[in-house]
């Protein structure tokens, strides 16, 4: 029986699967057959294949077996082929030869496989087997669809497995739509200074669908100028917006700037670019006429203006004419600075831009500033020269004399340098050093003989003629002392201790007067009491290394009412019948009556020989055995004849003798038996004996 061919489309409704061959890449080449081939196919079946190939390829099926039920029509079992829903062949019936392969128009094909009941006895039919493989389009060799669309490419074309591709003559390029070959007018570059450009076939019409470009590309320094001619003909477009250039224009492109769309009858003239680079794009396309252009271009050479001069400052390098990345930089004079929004900048360069402009204005130079210089405490400073705290101003320390001076008397200058800091030539840092033991008004009655006298009725600032002398109220009772330095009042132990060391809060300071109500006003405090380690007088019969210090809370300022008394130097001497000066609030007034007065009294005493005051001691040590002994650390000062003395409440007042103009502290009251009796006399502690311990207990504490 011969096999059947049929192009009559036939539907069922018999129960169906659909098969697609699934891969991740098209196959080139494969086999498919009925089920269960090469068995009987079993019956009231329908199966679907759908077979793919690469793009560019057709799919040709070859039947290599044909077994199937013959029927009318196919109408029961068949193999059906289709390609996009169109049936290319329907087939059933048995040959063992097969047709000719059958063609796909594209790259995909439908097979179809139905197969109806079977009759009672099972039938032997068994199906089909075909292969395919994808078999290259040749797109070049198709026909001009007449649609007006044109030939695939409009000069050469070259088939490609799977695909195609358009190629031009020589002197035409390959449009970007990939199948036009346009006139070649493309990546013209003109580097040279000056030179001519048109358009293809000037002054002739110019070819249809142009898309030159031109490139004028010179060396950074210049700038292109471009001059049209008069004869400018570029086809434009009226429309309601006005004359538009929508199918023929040249577009003028500068960097920077934004592109220029020219077209009409009128020339362009001299268009200035101001950049060493310009592209001009020619389009034309199939429609209209236009007869082109031409130019000539020239080039110059950028140029920036002279950027000037600074004031206090230098523009490097100095050249006629600045061009086109071009560097000038500035430096400031010694003493200036360069300033940039009120900020300091270290180093300028400007550079000429392609715009013929500086890129960055030029800065100015400010003269350094200084700051205020460091104030000087208890001093002052004033300018000797040059504008206040800039460069080159001189300032001079001073000391708030006679008070404070300058060590060794120095002067000390500083300069503002041009690191913008004050510097001494002598790298010395100005300190105010108090000077002690010389008050402003000496008294009157100091002449070397021994006197004695009130102090001024008025001794309020500026002159106090005692400034030293300090009064202390101790749990109530009164005692004397003396300032040795800005926060240090040196006194007797025996009047801060009692049982126990006196506390900081029971001491009662009083400074810078000489009268009593005057004085309790203003009080300063103590910060710390430091009694001499080897001070040991319990019983009141032990005055040996009675000394003390107290540290004040606060510095105190030194000035015509308060100032230090000297401290002995390491050659000091007490000389017999040196004439020291002490002061107190209980000096003797009248007729041997010893009472606390209200104004600071002193009294002028002889420094006594050490035998002398021994021998005084002694005498009265055979009517008291409770009396201290005399040791090195102690000496006297009185007067034989008796009469002037301190006495109660002057213990730690200062026995102050004169050395040249200044008065320093040889002694402390200390201890005596009676006041100003004749041939007795008052005990000081010798302070030259504990000038180790001073320095080292103000030094450390």
């Amino acid at each position: 029986m011969g096999w059947t061919y049929s192009i009559i489309w036939f539907l069922c409704l018999q129960a169906s699967e659909r098969w697609k061959l699934a891969h991740s890449q098209p196959l080139t080449d494969g086999e498919v057959h009925s089920p269960q081939y090469p068995q009987p196919y079993p019956p009231n079946q329908k199966k679907e294949w759908d077979l793919w190939v690469p793009e560019g390829y057709q799919i040709q099926l070859s039947l290599t077996h044909l077994d199937i039920k013959a029927s009318s029509g196919c109408i029961e079992d068949s193999l059906t082929v289709l390609y996009d829903q169109k049936v290319l062949g329907k087939f059933c019936g048995q040959e063992n030869s097969t047709a000719q392969p059958i063609l796909s128009q594209g790259n995909k094909l439908t097979l179809i496989f139905q197969t109806s009941d079977s009759t009672a006895e099972l039938q032997q039919h068994t199906g089909f087997s075909a292969t395919y493989k994808a078999i290259d389009i040749d797109e070049c060799s198709k026909p001009d669809p007449g649609d007006g669309s044109g030939p695939l490419c409009s000069q050469i074309c070259v088939n490609t497995p799977g695909s195609y591709h358009c190629s031009c003559h020589y002197g035409y390029n390959l449009h970007l739509d990939q199948h036009t070959c346009l006139l070649s007018c493309d990546g013209c570059i003109f580097d040279k200074h000056e030179g001519h450009l048109s358009s293809p076939g000037y002054p002739g019409p110019s070819p249809p669908i142009l898309s030159c470009k031109y490139i004028i590309s010179v060396e950074p320094r210049h700038t292109v100028t471009l001059n049209f001619s008069d004869n400018f003909h570029i086809e434009s477009v009226d429309t309601q917006q006005g004359s538009r250039c929508l199918n023929h224009w040249l577009q003028v492109t500068i960097p920077g700037r934004e592109p220029m769309k020219l077209c009409g009858k009128k020339s362009p003239g001299l268009i200035v670019t101001n950049s060493n680079t310009v592209r001009l794009d020619y389009h034309t396309d199939n429609e209209g006429l236009s007869h082109g252009w031409s130019l000539d271009y020239s080039t110059n050479r950028i140029k920036c203006p002279f950027p000037g001069n600074v004031t206090k400052g230098r523009v490097t390098p100095v050249l006629n004419e600045y061009f086109f990345r071009d560097y000038i930089h500035v430096t400031c004079k010694q003493g200036y600075k360069l300033m940039k929004d009120g900020q300091e900048v270290k180093t300028f360069s400007a550079m000429c831009q392609s715009d013929g402009q500086w890129n960055l204005p030029l800065l100015k130079c400010q003269i350094i500033d200084c700051g205020e210089p460091e104030p000087l405490l208890n001093g002052r400073l004033t300018f000797l020269s040059g504008s206040r705290n800039q460069y080159r101003s001189v300032v001079q320390y001073h000391c708030n004399e006679p008070f404070y001076s300058l060590p060794q008397g120095v002067t000390v200058s500083f300069t503002c340098e041009a690191d913008g800091k004050w510097r001494s030539k002598h790298n010395v840092t100005p300190t105010c050093i108090p000077v002690c033991g010389k008050p402003i008004k000496l008294i009157s009655a100091y002449q070397g003989t021994v006197v004695d006298s009130d102090g001024p009725e008025n001794t309020i600032p500026p002159y106090h003629p005692i400034p030293w002398h300090v009064f202390l109220s101790i749990d109530g009772k009164g005692a004397g002392g003396m300032v040795i330095a800005d926060r240090w009042i040196m006194t007797a132990a025996h009047v801060l201790v009692n049982e126990d060391t006196t506390s900081n809060s029971s001491i009662q300071i009083y400074i810078g007067g000489t009268v009593i109500e005057n004085l309790l006003s203003s009080p300063v405090y103590a910060a710390s009491v430091h009694i001499h380690p080897e001070y040991n007088n319990h019983l009141g019969s032990d005055y040996n290394n009675d000394i003390a210090l107290i540290k004040l809370q606060d510095p105190v300022t030194f000035n015509a009412s308060i100032m230090p008394i000297c401290l002995p130097t390491g050659d000091a001497t007490y000389v017999t019948d040196m004439i020291g000066l002490v002061s107190g609030f209980t000096i003797r007034e009248t007729d041997n009556q010893w009472i606390l007065t209200n104004k600071l009294k002193y009294v002028h005493l002889l420094v006594v020989e050490q035998e002398t005051c021994s021998n005084s001691v002694n005498k009265l040590k055979k009517t008291n055995n409770n009396l201290p002994s005399l040791t090195n650390n102690m000496f006297c000062a009185g007067v034989p004849e008796g009469g002037k003395d301190s006495c109660h409440g002057d213990s730690g007042s200062a026995l102050a003798l004169k050395d040249g103009r200044r008065f320093w502290a040889a002694g402390i009251v200390s201890w005596g038996v009676s006041c100003g009796q004749q041939g007795t006399y008052r005990v000081y502690t010798r302070v030259a004996n504990y000038m180790d311990w001073i320095n080292k207990t103000m030094q450390e504490k």
